[in-house]
Parts: C-alpha cells; sequence; structure tokens
C-alpha cells in the first residue's frame, strides 16, 4: 500500500489519501510505503520538476518543462525483500516516469541512483519531434545515510543528462525504516550544511547572492548569421555578457565571438540562432511573428558550463524583447538586459538583429531601442531652459517691484 500527501502551498492545508493509484494538483509530494504488516518501510516528500530538450522535424531545438503531477501513480514502489531493493516509481503524465534506487550496507543506506523516463512519441508534449520513442536517462547519486535517519536536502539539486535537465528541492527520504517509524533524526547535504537562506519555492528562483561578481569588461562584439536556400535569413551582431547566480554565487561570462560556433534555422513565423562554445553547451535566442506584421525575442533556452564544474541549464518561452516591424531591424546600442529568470540574465551591447526578411544579406532600417532614443531630449531641454528663463523673470520683476516700494513711507 502507498500512502501520500499533497502539499498544494505552503500555508494552505493538507489532503492526505492512501491508496494505489491516484494524485491530486501538487506540488510537493509526499507518500510513504508500507510492508504486509502495514508498518511503514520507506517514506518520502520531495519536490521536481523536469526540462527536456528534444531535436524538431525542422532540426531546430525546443525545449519543454514538465511540472505537472496532477496524474501520478505509485505502481511499483516497493519496501524491498531479500531479492529486491526498495524504490520509489511514480508515473505521470502520458509516458513519463521516475524511479529511485536504495541499496543497504551494515550500518548506512544510500540513494543509489534515478531514472527519468520520457516519450517523444507523445505529440501533446512532443508535437514536432523528429525522433519517436521512449528514452531514459539515469544518473548515478551514490548519497550514503546513516541507517535510521531522515535524508534532508532543502536546496536546490540538479542532474543533467541528454539534454534532461531534473531540479529537486524539498527533498525528504528515509529507505529502510526501522520499526515503521519514521526517524526524526536527520542527515543533512552538503548545500544545507552551509546554507542559511530558505529554500526557493521554484527550481528557476535562487536565493540573493552573497558573492559579489567579479567586473567585466566590455565583451567584444561578434555577427552572426543563418542561411538557408534562399540565401541569408537571419543577421545578429551582438555582444553578450551572461549573468548567473547558482548556489548564491554570481558569474559573469563575456561571450568570445571568435571561439563561438552558430547555427540555426527560418521558417515562416520563427527564427533560431544557436550559439555554443567551450563553456557554453548551448545559448539558443527563438524569434517569433506577432499580429502577422512584427517580430520579438519569444524565447532563449542556456546551459553553460561553471568555473566549479557544475552545469547550469534555465529556459523561457514567455519573454517579449527586440520587437520590431517585420521587414525592419532591431537596434540597441547601449546596454541592454534581457531577464530570462531570477538567476540569468543576459546583457547586450552594439546590438542589432534581424531574423526574418534579409534581403541580399543585409541590415534593413533599424527601430532604434528606446534607450538609443536621444531626440526627446531636445524638447525637455528646451522646455527646462524656457521653465529656468521663466523664473528668472518672475524673480526679477518681483525684486524690482520690492525696491520700487522701498521709497515711499506711508502716511
Amino acid at each position: 500500500m502507498v500512502c501520500f500527501r499533497l502539499s498544494p502551498v505552503p500555508g494552505s492545508g493538507l489532503v492526505l489519501l492512501c491508496l494505489v493509484l491516484g494524485a491530486v494538483s501538487s506540488y510537493a509530494l509526499e507518500f510513504n510505503v508500507t510492508d504486509s504488516e502495514k508498518a511503514v518501510c520507506l517514506y518520502a516528500k520531495w519536490q521536481m520538476n523536469f526540462t527536456i530538450r528534444y531535436e524538431t522535424t525542422n532540426k531546430t531545438y525546443k525545449t519543454v518543462t514538465v511540472s505537472d503531477f496532477s496524474t501520478a501513480s505509485y505502481n511499483g514502489s516497493i519496501c524491498g525483500d531479500d531479492q529486491n531493493n526498495p524504490k520509489i516509481v511514480v508515473q505521470f503524465g502520458s509516458g513519463f516516469s521516475w524511479t529511485v534506487d536504495f541499496t543497504k550496507e551494515e550500518s548506512t543506506y544510500s540513494i543509489d541512483g534515478i531514472s527519468f523516463t520520457y516519450n517523444t512519441s507523445d505529440k501533446a508534449t512532443f508535437p514536432d519531434a523528429k525522433d519517436k520513442g521512449i528514452l531514459t536517462v539515469r544518473d548515478a547519486v551514490g548519497f550514503r545515510i546513516p541507517l535510521n535517519d531522515m535524508f534532508r536536502c532543502n536546496s536546490l539539486s540538479t542532474l543533467e543528462n541528454s539534454g534532461v535537465v531534473q531540479y529537486y528541492w524539498d527533498v525528504h527520504v528515509q529507505a529502510f525504516v526501522q520499526n515503521g517509524t519514521v526517524s526524526t533524526k536527520e542527515f543533512l547535504c552538503e548545500k544545507d550544511k552551509t546554507s542559511t537562506t530558505v529554500v526557493p519555492i521554484t527550481p528557476t528562483t535562487v536565493p540573493s547572492p552573497t558573492t559579489a561578481p567579479t567586473p567585466k569588461e566590455k565583451p567584444e562584439v561578434g555577427s552572426y548569421s543563418v542561411n538557408n536556400s534562399n540565401g541569408t535569413c537571419l543577421l545578429a551582431t551582438m555582444g553578450l555578457q551572461l549573468n548567473v547566480t547558482h548556489n548564491k554565487v554570481v558569474s559573469i561570462i563575456n561571450i568570445n565571438p571568435n571561439a563561438t560556433d552558430f547555427t540555426g534555422s527560418c521558417q515562416p513565423r520563427s527564427a533560431l540562432l544557436s550559439l555554443n562554445s567551450s563553456s557554453i553547451k548551448y545559448l539558443d535566442f527563438v524569434f517569433a511573428v506577432k499580429n502577422e506584421n512584427r517580430f520579438y525575442l519569444k524565447e532563449v533556452n542556456v546551459s553553460v558550463y561553471l568555473l566549479n564544474g557544475s552545469v547550469f541549464s534555465i529556459a523561457n518561452n514567455n519573454l517579449s524583447y527586440w520587437d520590431a516591424p517585420l521587414g525592419s531591424s532591431y537596434m540597441c546600442n547601449k546596454e541592454q538586459t534581457v531577464s530570462v529568470s531570477g538567476a540569468f540574465q543576459i546583457n547586450t551591447f552594439d546590438l542589432r538583429v534581424q531574423p526574418f526578411n534579409v534581403m541580399e544579406g543585409k541590415y534593413s532600417t533599424a527601430q532604434e531601442c528606446s534607450l538609443d532614443d536621444d531626440t526627446i531630449l531636445i524638447p525637455i531641454i528646451v522646455g527646462a531652459g524656457l521653465s529656468g528663463l521663466i523664473i528668472v523673470i518672475v524673480i526679477a520683476y518681483l525684486i524690482g517691484r520690492r525696491k520700487s516700494y522701498a521709497g515711499y513711507q506711508t502716511l
């Protein structure tokens, strides 16, 4: 029997269910497995979501986020016996499954590995996937926990493998529960031992940095282009500076265009520019057409290697930057910030892009950003000058009147 508890939001009531299948819409998952004597043998509470990057039939790449566990079931979750180790098995969505395996030694137990399976034949989630089928990624974990201790890791943890990024936080788990009683003694992960900040509610939100970033010089401006059968279809010129906040540490990365490869694709209503280098797995700029007459930057997907050896990945397909009419380019010479998430921003310098209707491989007339538009300064300066002149005249008039009255006495 599997008993699980779902917590929709902090501070709200808990819904307790004890059944084999089914769940309600939730953020936090909490459940336990009982043995044949109805004693708890495995307990877990955690939050998670996944991002999956896949290739489309148009030879572009897209990233989807999986975070809906409203259809979750727990078939296959077991306490373990002499032949089988304990495991947590969760099925959700259309063809998604997630498995955690545990092993036991004399005085410790281990979270051995985590497997995630998804089905690119699911047209609702992967409508234009190039390769159809069931794919599985497995990551070794190897956390060792003393027997009868609860493993706790409130801090955000990530696993990345083959284009799949798994996010976990608010994790509490105990395998091999002794005498049916979940332990109150906790074994903390390394991040929780050093963290003094509140755990983030979503995996894309990172606590405020405590380490100041090292100032970086202005990045070098690079030129990028994408071609199709009709010639050049996308042009971009820009200096790029990436700001990454990971584990409370801010990293600033200047992109060197001379050491950066680029590719992309052009479609009637979308266009992609993708960059990669030794420090960047991918940095995707996805443009889209809106209202049939304008284009804008709709999506950014990124995965970068950090100096500490970890990988930072994030995606946002709900942006609205660099808006300009079709048939023109967008230009912003001054520094501009594209905020992808609380943990990732892109600073651009000397930016000019045209993802649609490129003629003869050249930029069309540019629409300038408001930061570059100095024409508004003229009326402001003139208005300020006139206001100052009026104030001077009024003051002079008042002083003149006061002096004219000073020579007369009241009779």
